[in-house]
């Protein structure tokens, strides 16, 4: 239970600056809206409904992606500024200080959804509430094992700052390209189809597409789930160690 009303509190802590700067949660849906009306007329059939059916939901995993990515550069933030080390020393524990700020993560995630689902709804973007629903919480799991992990990265590179961004920048668009995000994979090359298969954004936005068309295949939907069950394991596991080994 103190765990629990630890988190409470980072996650408190951490929201409402961002609830009280709207202009931030602005910023945070500006990239997938550009990518809506520069890229979208490009695909094959022009911004049809189908092509939104389908470009929609990567567009939303591509901005969680994206977004938490760049979490841990808070982090860095407050470690130069010496509010991190405060927080360090309060009564609040390791874990709960990266819990809490992971789970701010599903925030931004529900704003750009809402935001890109109302713009595209008027163009014959079809709706299905409970899929988008599910999306939502299989793409705010997805950015809290990210977030944890950019965390991470952050700890570790809190006296070279272009370690963390060198880091952020050379994942972060192969993890796109080879999770067919932009464009379809079903031509690419053999190689680049094996990676797809082991990249966890590829199976997430196979299941958000699904579940965007109000679809609920086991395999696709079970797979995307899966996948993101591993990386928030994994994220939390190596955020919260690095957390507890902070000085």
């Amino acid at each position: 239970m103190s765990i629990a009303r630890h988190t409470g509190i980072v996650f408190s802590r951490e929201v409402k600056p961002l609830l009280r700067s709207p202009f931030q949660m602005v910023i945070s849906v500006l990239q997938p809206m550009m990518f809506l009306a520069l890229f979208a007329p490009l695909l094959p059939g022009g911004a049809t409904p189908e092509t939104l059916q389908w470009f929609v939901p990567g567009m939303v995993a591509m901005s969680c992606l994206t977004a938490a990515t760049m979490t841990g550069s808070n982090l860095m933030y407050e470690m130069q500024t010496g509010s991190h080390e405060r927080l360090l020393v309060s009564p609040l524990s390791r874990s709960s200080l990266l819990l809490g700020r992971a789970l701010k993560e599903v925030v931004p995630v529900v704003a750009q959804v809402l935001v890109l689902v109302l713009v595209t709804w008027p163009f014959g973007f079809a709706v299905h509430p409970l899929g988008i629903a599910v999306a939502v919480v299989l793409l705010g799991l997805f950015s809290v094992g990210v977030g944890a992990l950019s965390f991470a990265l952050a700890l570790v590179s809190k006296h070279s700052d272009w370690m963390f961004w060198t880091v952020q920048q050379t994942l972060l668009f192969p993890v796109l390209l080879s999770a067919g995000v932009l464009l379809p994979l079903d031509n690419a090359p053999a190689w680049l189809r094996l990676l797809s298969q082991v990249n966890p954004l590829a199976h997430v936005v196979e299941a958000t597409r699904e579940l965007f068309a109000g679809r609920f295949p086991v395999d696709a939907v079970g797979a995307g789930f899966l996948a993101t069950g591993i990386l928030v394991a994994v994220g939390l596991a190596v955020g919260i160690r690095a957390m507890q080994k902070a000085d």
